[in-house]
């Protein structure tokens, strides 16, 4: 996907992606799908469980692999759910941070002159640092796909992964740095976002404390199509 800026579209699918059926999931990290009568393989670097996404014989729209000698060719990039495409490549996130800030459209970030992505800091690695000559802010981004009565929730399954990265956030909001979480909502139907309690207890916990401890949450919700993906609104927050 390249970066230039279409009808407010930051993130531009290229030519070679093509529409298929959705077969089935193999394991974390392959599909099956067809194409013009032929069943093939296809990567997914979603490792979540995608619930009420992936249903045999539904729409999924695939992008090329830039290095023709990859095992896989195709890699999983939305699925349709009845009609709406939702996002399923879990780079994307990071993408649109980067690409978000290059060209204005997350207001969070405008105050910031200098981006770096994934950078370590203490025991952890944190998807990106922007700073200027004040300070700087350290963020952690995440993909959401599941929605519940019009609410964006994350996780959808355990993720002791993203239960540290909210441990770091605290820790380092504690010491007085600045931290943020982005969620990137890939679907149009949510208009709020919440931590899904009732797939990850200790996630939600953690999450509430985050924002005690001042951590800034910015859910945006993503404006998808075939042509590519923009940033639309910054949802509201549900609070215990």
């Amino acid at each position: 996907m390249n970066s230039s800026p279409k009808n407010n579209l930051l993130l531009l699918f290229d030519n070679d992606c093509i529409e298929c059926r959705f077969i089935r999931r193999y394991k974390r990290f392959s599909v099956e799908v067809e194409h013009n009568g032929q069943r093939f393989w296809a990567h997914t670097n979603n490792t979540g469980s995608m619930m009420g996404l992936l249903r045999p014989g539904q729409k999924v729209f695939l992008s090329r692999a830039k290095n023709p000698n990859r095992k896989l060719l195709y890699t999983l990039e939305m699925v349709d759910i009845g009609g709406m495409w939702t996002g399923v490549n879990t780079l994307v996130p990071n993408r649109m941070l980067k690409t978000g800030w290059t060209h204005k459209q997350i207001k969070e970030l405008q105050p910031f002159y200098s981006f770096q992505s994934e950078v370590k800091k203490g025991n952890s690695r944190l998807d990106a640092c922007v700073g200027n000559d004040q300070k700087q802010l350290w963020i952690e981004a995440k993909n959401v796909t599941l929605v519940e009565d019009e609410i964006a929730i994350f996780p959808d399954a355990v993720t002791l992964r993203g239960q540290k990265h909210l441990k770091t956030l605290i820790d380092l909001s504690q010491q007085g740095i600045d931290t943020a979480l982005f969620f990137f909502i890939q679907r149009s139907d949510a208009k709020c976002f919440a931590p899904a309690d009732y797939i990850d207890p200790d996630y939600a916990r953690l999450f509430y404390q985050a924002i005690d401890a001042g951590v800034q949450i910015w859910p945006y919700q993503a404006v998808l199509s075939t042509q590519g993906i923009g940033i639309g609104t910054c949802l509201k927050v549900i609070h215990q």
